[in-house]
């Protein structure tokens, strides 16, 4: 018995007993409480009673390759090589970038219940309880070298606040150069790593983090303000928010192929959560002062500084507002 078998009994949310568990599983009461203890260790809440059983304080649905492949569009199915989902990870953009040194793994999509690793921009750890949000790398292959993927990042953010919109939330900002906000708080992040050929053809990991349903006892270790999207009257499945972003970010990608950030420019803008605002950009040497002028065809923030109109790009930087 897998714990996946496990969960999808439970996933319910109302109350089994060890003896039903077990005789729906197939296997016997000690091997059921294995593994739940399996799953508390997971920092899976499992509510017991005596008399009545054991349960999930909430529905909890998995991610599921098979409703996400369905919920695509036909051209995007066509497009991913293969959707591979685990219920535990160091991190999905670590175990994209061991398989993409392997060999060309374009269009393969790694996914992960729970990561024990994560990790965001600047070596950050990126909380990633089990179940509860959504963790995917998407391995993407340019040719161009490393110059042909500049405002990439800025690209993905669109995406996926255009899917995020495409699932009725639409208060959702960018912050340069890669993150996604609520009311100033961050929704998602977005972790990108090459690897190949700086100079001609090149391997991408797209890694992105969606904060949907988290646990306060799990928020208790974030360092910056964040929110999820547990606000929402209904909440928000996992399987059709995965689908919504990627019929967005992969013909995004096709065309960023093709054209570069440029086509994306405007509505990135239209996104920017500090437009016209002054904004603190911090450097491992410098800090800049100046007004936020939004970005220019490479995906290069404008800022107008004492020095005048100044653009930069990305890297080991940071941005937030002017105090």
């Amino acid at each position: 018995m897998a714990i996946d078998d496990l969960l999808a009994v439970l996933a319910d949310g109302e109350f089994h007993s060890g003896e039903a568990l077990g005789e729906q599983l197939g296997v016997s009461r000690a091997a059921v409480w294995k593994q739940l203890k399996k799953l508390e260790q997971l920092g899976v809440t499992l509510h017991s009673v005596k008399g009545r059983g054991y349960r999930l304080p909430d529905t909890l649905v998995l991610l599921d390759e098979e409703r996400i492949s369905a919920a695509l569009d036909p051209s995007v199915r066509r497009q991913l090589t293969s959707i591979q989902r685990s219920l535990i990870l160091e991190s999905t953009n670590a175990t994209a970038m061991a398989e993409s040194l392997r060999g060309d793994r374009h269009g393969c999509l790694y996914l992960a219940e729970q990561q024990t690793a994560g990790r965001g921009r600047r070596g950050r750890p990126w909380i990633s309880p089990f179940g509860r949000n959504l963790y995917f790398s998407l391995c993407w292959t340019f040719s161009g070298g490393a110059a042909a993927l500049e405002g990439l990042s800025l690209l993905v953010g669109l995406a996926v606040s255009q899917g995020l919109a495409d699932m009725g939330i639409e208060d959702v900002q960018l912050k340069w150069p890669n993150d996604l906000l609520r009311q100033r708080r961050k929704l998602a992040g977005i972790l990108l790593e090459m690897s190949g050929d700086a100079s001609g053809q090149c391997q991408v990991v797209i890694g992105v983090g969606i904060n949907v349903a988290m646990s306060k006892e799990t928020a208790a270790a974030i360092d910056q303000p964040w929110c999820d999207l547990s606000d929402r009257a209904v909440p928000v499945d996992r399987n059709q928010l995965l689908a919504a972003v990627l019929n967005r970010l992969l013909p995004g990608l096709q065309r960023f192929s093709r054209e570069g950030f440029e086509p994306f420019r405007a509505a990135w803008m239209a996104r920017d959560a500090f437009a016209g605002e002054s904004v603190v950009l911090s450097t491992p040497r410098h800090q800049i002062e100046g007004r936020c002028l939004g970005v220019d065809r490479s995906g290069a923030l404008l800022l107008q500084t004492e020095q005048g109109q100044q653009a930069f790009h990305g890297g080991e930087v940071s941005l937030r507002g002017a105090p």
